[in-house]
């Protein structure tokens, strides 16, 4: 109980879905925080964009009012510093938290308004520092909280400086304004992440939802039961890995079934010589022809049992890297060859179709003992008179190598089936155990081929090996 606990927590803290909420979070964190920098930089870049135009509209005014006349004489002001000062104060209100400051060479004039902040005061550093200036000057003074942005103007008439006009602005509650906006923005987006992670815990629940399905599935397959599956939905990753999932418990399922057949036959083939040995050995007799016919039929059991156990020991031997020993093959000879030995099999009307030529890399003895299953075959379907032919070419890279029959053929609704282990025909080859075919279709297949088969009852049978005549795997050449 509490291992299973600990699992539980271990799987909710480290599992999948904590990890793909957590890299959300750290994506969704770091987003917020380039996007509340960027959002902070570009209104400060507004702020000083706001403030350089204002400096600069007032200093503009000031230098038209320079060279204009004086209202009050209709005349051009000439060396009149201060009339020009007095005209421009009355002239412009500072909107707040600007300040415009006029000074004299020795001493400071008027500004408006009045009350200035104490980095402005008539005596401080920055006055003394404007009234030298000989040339248009912008900079900043103070603190990063209590900063001022200043443009000052000197006002030369006649070859000399005459005074010094400058445009002051406090930035501190703009700025503050910056400052509140931006907490408000980090308060906003924190309560959108929340949101976001709720919703994001949510939907990987269900998007990982077939991923527990598999889980499940897994833990509820038996040796027994295997017939559990995941319910699909959608056409996503996960769908194709619960699709997969699927085929391969399908697989297994099938895999296991075709194992249980296969012991089931196994068991019964095994069981009959086993049984009729048995019987004959518990009622031999003394007599000597009685008992040289019970050893005639033991034996006959025996060799049936053997040949069984070769052909089950063959079968299994198929799905082994060392199966086959490749070698190249004269495909002309193999045919000639294997025509010679198939009409010592049985008195039929043999006959060689046609002969391929060329090479093909294979195994002599596996696709021999392959094509002797086919001719053996044949001729438990044929009678004496009926035909058999062999017959081989080569085509687009393939070779063909056929044995065709007279004899009665298969019923079609054998044929999907005919190569399946120990499945046994109505006709004559109700005499042997059903592994022929298998062991036909087994070669072939290990050597990258297969096998066709065309049959009509009452018409006979073709069935024909489809090699490539040089498979990747190619060991050496036969000499």
């Amino acid at each position: 109980m509490e291992q299973s606990r600990l699992r539980q927590w271990h799987s909710i803290l480290f599992g999948v879905r904590t990890r793909i909420l957590a890299a959300y979070c750290l994506l969704i964190l770091l987003s917020t925080v380039i996007a509340t920098l960027v959002i902070r930089h570009a209104l400060l870049a507004r702020l000083q964009e706001r403030i350089d135009q204002s400096l600069q509209q007032e200093v503009e005014e000031f230098r038209l009012l320079v060279d204009g006349q004086d209202p009050n004489t209709a005349q051009p002001f000439g060396e009149d510093i201060a009339a020009i000062f007095k005209v421009f104060l009355n002239r412009n209100v500072p909107r707040e938290d600007e300040y415009l400051i006029t000074l004299l060479p020795d001493q400071f004039y008027h500004s408006s308004p009045k009350t200035l902040p104490p980095l402005l005061s008539r005596n401080s550093d920055a006055m003394q520092y404007w009234r030298s200036l000989t040339q248009p000057e912008q900079g900043e003074i103070g603190t990063q909280t209590n900063q001022i942005v200043y443009l000052a103007e000197p006002v030369n008439i006649g070859g000399k400086i005459r005074g010094v006009f400058v445009v002051a602005l406090s930035t501190a509650n703009e700025r503050r304004e910056v400052d509140e906006a931006t907490i408000v923005i980090i308060q906003v987006m924190i309560g959108v992440m929340i949101v976001n992670v709720i919703l994001a815990w949510v939907m990987a629940g269900k998007v990982l939802k077939p991923l527990r399905l598999l889980t499940a599935t897994a833990r509820s397959i038996t040796e027994t039961d295997l017939t559990q599956r995941i319910p699909i939905k959608g056409g996503d990753e996960i769908s194709e890995l619960g699709i997969t999932f699927n085929a391969m418990l399908d697989r297994l399922q099938s895999a296991f079934v075709n194992q249980r057949h296969f012991l089931n036959e196994v068991g019964h083939e095994l069981r009959i010589p086993i049984t009729i040995i048995q019987g004959h050995l518990e009622l031999m007799g003394d007599d000597p022809q009685e008992k040289q016919e019970t050893v005639e039929l033991l034996t006959d059991e025996l060799d049936r049992m053997n040949c069984l156990v070769a052909d089950l020991l063959l079968l299994a031997k198929t799905e082994q890297p060392d199966f086959l020993q490749l070698r190249t093959i004269n495909i002309s000879a193999l045919t000639e060859e294997m025509y010679a030995k198939a009409k010592a099999l049985a008195e039929r009307d043999w006959c060689l179709e046609q002969t391929g030529s060329g090479l093909i890399v294979a195994d002599r003895q596996r696709l021999t003992q392959a094509i002797m299953n086919l001719a053996q075959n044949a001729a438990k379907h044929t009678q004496v008179n009926d035909v058999i032919a062999l017959g081989s070419e080569v085509t687009q890279g393939h070779m063909r190598f056929w044995v065709r029959d007279t004899g009665t053929g298969i019923p079609l609704d054998e044929q999907a089936r005919i190569f399946d282990r120990f499945v046994r025909g109505t006709d004559h080859r109700s005499e042997g155990v059903g592994l022929g075919l298998s062991i036909v279709k087994a070669i072939a297949q290990g050597h990258g081929g297969q096998v066709e088969l065309f049959s009509q009852p009452g018409e006979g049978s073709t069935f024909t090996l489809i090699l490539p005549l040089d498979p990747p795997s190619a060991l050496g050449v036969d000499k």
